[in-house]
């Protein structure tokens, strides 16, 4: 039975963070490790002992977990970055925490020997005759150990301890992932009973001064008599100093941080769901009649409905139905309103749904028509402000010659600059009907259909255009321009100057979305120099949306798909360093050169420019592995490595060097998302680069050896972009009904008994049936019966499986 490990972290803020720099402040930025790895970096707030950050990252680890860290840093210009002080959290503390952990929390000193990471080979076996006990340990190899040493790597042995006694392996130089395969061997005293330990502790050896911690193993000697013979990768622990928060002196963080582990069963189980869910939208009943849908928006809360919502769309995007899905919900909800100002304006099933849905297939699309203006606002970072009650002349430049800005000046110039960032957008916009995803056209039309049906009086004309426009530019447009970095529109939040000009911009978009029909009725009667702005934006949106709807729905492929886009559709580009491993071995500052990369989930393609015709091109399926690299390997910061195979069986590796962490992690996402179904994933891989006739990392001389470190294919950051997956997402939907089970048996299966004893006394004093409203409720038990039948089917097979699994109560071994 699969696993499946999702981890959000929201980092929120600061406070009384420690002095590091002579000014009396810091420059803090946050570092966040999941285990050994780098997973994301925060921007830094420039001299702020309180820095706000809210920054938010999701992590798909199928792998699991043990520790999350966050590195609270100091950057300074010249030297190496400070270290302030750190929070650990294993995973056993956030999963206790079933809600989510949201507090601040005290950061602790770094502690070298705490800083420990890796695992090591093992086989020890006890050797016992009449004259002696004898413990023999196989040290073989050691991987990813803490890089000690400023070349980025360390000089390891093992030393293996029992009753103070002690014998060590031999120091191998300048590796992290060192090859020992030594035979050490202690004696036991007769005397010993199974309550002692052996310790096995890694270090890295150092000529001058004391040598520096790498990680021990703990292994009790009663596992070694119930098994004479233990082999397997052990994690390597740090000594267990008890972890030093001074008092608060360093500081705190508050953190938000949640933790979903869902175990899938095989396809087969949830297929009985999937195919109740598709039938709900296929042969729609009645509205008033309950469906598994709306059974399901019954149990779901206000806070799980947008996560039910995404999974829905993911689901019915899979089955190549959700057009069809989105026009039943929208079709009932419009159908239930009556006061066409109402409509949509609840957080319903249909309006998350709608949410959800345009995010899912019209990221691309939004990044395509908004990128360029909202990058051309944080580049020029003007000072722009309406309100009397906030202009501060002190922050805006000088406008003219005469003196400084006086509050007229500022208005006059704020309202030149949104004039001019709000006609940009409108023209990218209202220019934009070919670049829109046609499924999204066509869900609009549905929707354009089923409003114009049920509001068809004149005085509602506008209520068919509202209802596009207030999903299309209050749910997905000006939220985006709103906060950029939510969108993946830019890597970190905007700051205060540019954060405000971004606000006043979503505010006169959401007056667009509103067909301009509350201008002048709201607080912010200094809003009104854009009005006439406003006003004739309104004019272009109805004409736009007319051709946004203006599709045939049978040209629109609705095919069962894996990913969110099609095939061809460039999912990220940018510019990075390539490098390719094959070929003369040049200096490293001209072995790098800079190309532009665009990736789609069918090939990862490259140019000298993105003007360049010529583009060499990278197969997904020739793809194998995607990995970081070493900083050794080439002595430069964020690199990592795409491995292909040819159609001989060779291997081919592809070394590209990105601008920061936080970018090389996106782009080892993205590419690991679109080759996540290929055949003939590596198991393991190299982290270093094979130069000077041996590999960097563990120092092997053949090119063809085996990795030395195990792959990451899965490890994903969560988005938008995620690959479909119908197994985990009906697991999600089960979760739901099956917390929502008692309150629908009650509700629909226990009212059976009430409702025949009603009717029974009804017949009796010759009262009528209402037929219709009998056939409704025995078509409701049916349809809920149905759906609690498939929720216990999955219950039973989730406790058979969970019978099955191995015993985890051994956690020493990673794996045998």
């Amino acid at each position: 039975m699969a696993r499946n490990t999702s981890l959000y972290f929201r980092i929120v803020e600061g406070r009384n963070l420690p002095a590091k720099d002579v000014s009396g402040t810091s420059d803090p930025y946050c570092i966040v490790k999941v285990d050994n790895e780098v997973v994301a970096r925060t921007a830094t707030v420039w001299k702020n002992l309180n820095p706000f950050w809210g920054e938010e990252y999701t992590l798909h680890l199928p792998m699991g977990f043990h520790t999350l860290t966050f590195y609270v840093m100091d950057e300074d210009t010249i030297g190496h970055d400070d270290v302030i002080g750190k929070i650990s959290l294993s995973k056993d503390v956030i999963a206790a925490q079933h809600k989510g952990l949201d507090n601040w929390l005290n950061l602790t000193r770094v502690d070298p020997d705490e800083e420990v990471q890796g695992e090591i080979h093992l086989a020890l076996e006890l050797h016992r005759d009449t004259k002696r006990t004898s413990l023999h340990c196989h040290v073989i190899e050691a991987r990813d150990l803490a890089p000690r040493d400023i070349s980025g790597t360390s000089d390891p042995f093992t030393r293996i301890i029992y009753n103070n006694i002690s014998t060590e392996t031999s120091i191998i130089k300048k590796t992290r992932f060192p090859h020992w395969d030594e035979t050490l061997e202690l004696c036991l005293d007769e005397g010993d009973d199974e309550g002692g330990s052996v310790m096995v502790e890694v270090w890295d050896w150092d000529m001058v001064g004391k040598n520096d911690f790498l990680g021990k193993v703990e292994i009790p000697l009663s596992c070694l008599y119930r098994s004479p013979l233990l082999q397997g990768w052990f994690r390597l622990l740090p000594l267990g100093n008890t972890e030093d928060d001074a008092g608060g002196k360093l500081g705190a963080l508050r953190l938000k941080v949640r933790l979903a582990e869902e175990r899938i069963l095989p396809s087969v189980y949830y297929q009985p769901l999937i195919d109740l869910l598709v039938e709900a939208v296929i042969s729609p009943s009645e509205v008033d009649e309950p469906t598994p849908l709306t059974l399901l928006e019954e149990v779901t809360t206000v806070e799980s409905r947008q996560d039910v919502a995404m999974t829905l769309v993911k689901i019915y995007l899979g089955q190549g139905m959700v057009v069809p899905f989105l026009d039943y919900l929208n079709t009932r909800e419009v159908h239930s309103t009556t006061d066409p100002n109402t409509l949509f304006r609840s957080n319903s099933l249909a309006s998350k749904a709608m949410e959800q849905f345009m995010k899912a297939v019209g990221m691309l699309y939004l990044h395509e028509v908004l990128k360029p203006i909202i990058n051309r606002i944080f580049e020029e970072r003007k000072y722009v402000e309406l309100d009397p009650c906030k202009i501060d002349l002190n922050r805006s430049r000088r406008i003219s010659f005469k003196g400084s800005a006086s509050e007229a000046e500022v208005r006059e110039s704020s309202v030149g600059l949104l004039q001019t960032y709000l006609s940009s957008i409108m023209e990218a916009i209202v220019s934009s009907v070919s670049q829109c995803p046609p499924v999204m056209r066509v869900v609009f039309k549905q929707l354009h259909k089923r409003v114009e049906e049920q509001f068809p009086e004149p005085e509602n004309e506008d209520v068919k255009y509202l209802a596009i426009s207030g999903f299309f530019f209050l749910r997905l447009f000006a939220p985006a321009i709103l906060t950029p970095k939510l969108f993946q529109l830019r890597d970190h939040h905007a700051d205060t100057r540019t954060s405000r000009t971004l606000l006043l911009l979503a505010k006169a978009l959401q007056s667009v979305g509103n067909l301009g029909l509350q201008l002048g009725h709201g607080k912010e009667q200094w809003m009104t120099p854009l009005h006439p702005i406003i006003l004739c934006s309104v004019a272009s949106v109805k004409d736009f949306l007319d051709k946004l709807i203006d599709i045939d729905h049978d040209n629109v492929c609705e095919a069962p798909q894996r990913a969110v886009f099609l095939p061809s559709v460039i999912v990220k580009e940018g510019f990075l360093q390539k490098h390719k491993a094959e070929g003369p071995q040049l200096l490293k500052r001209f072995a790098f050169k800079k190309r532009y990369f665009w990736l789609s989930s069918e090939s990862l393609s490259y140019a000298k420019s993105p003007e360049w015709q010529v583009r060499s091109t990278i197969l997904i399926t020739h793809v194998c592995a995607v990995e970081r690299v070493d900083e050794n390997a080439f002595q430069l910061q964020n690199v990592m490595q795409v491995i292909t195979q040819d159609t001989d069986g060779q291997l081919h590796t592809t070394y590209l060097q990105c601008k920061n962490v936080n970018e090389l992690n996106q782009w080892l996402s993205a590419i690991r998302k679109v080759s996540i179904y290929n055949e003939h994933m590596l198991p393991s891989f190299h982290p270093g680069a094979h130069r000077g006739n041996k590999w960097t990392c563990c120092l092997q001389p053949d090119r063809k050896a085996s990795g030395c470190s195990r792959t990451h294919s899965a490890v994903t950051l969560g988005d938008w972009s995620d690959p479909l997956d119908p197994d985990a997402e009906t697991q999600i939907i089960y979760k739901e009904l099956l917390q929502g089970r008692e309150k629908l048996r009650k509700q629909y299966l226990e009212t059976q008994e009430v409702e025949a004893a009603k009717q029974e006394e009804l017949l009796k004093t010759n009262q009528p049936l209402s037929v219709s409203a009998q056939g409704r409720s025995e078509r409701a038990r049916a349809v809920v019966a149905r759906l609690l039948d498939i929720v216990l089917d999955l219950e039973r097979a989730h406790s058979t499986f969970q019978s099955r699994e191995p015993d985890e109560s051994r956690p020493l071994i990673l794996s045998s």
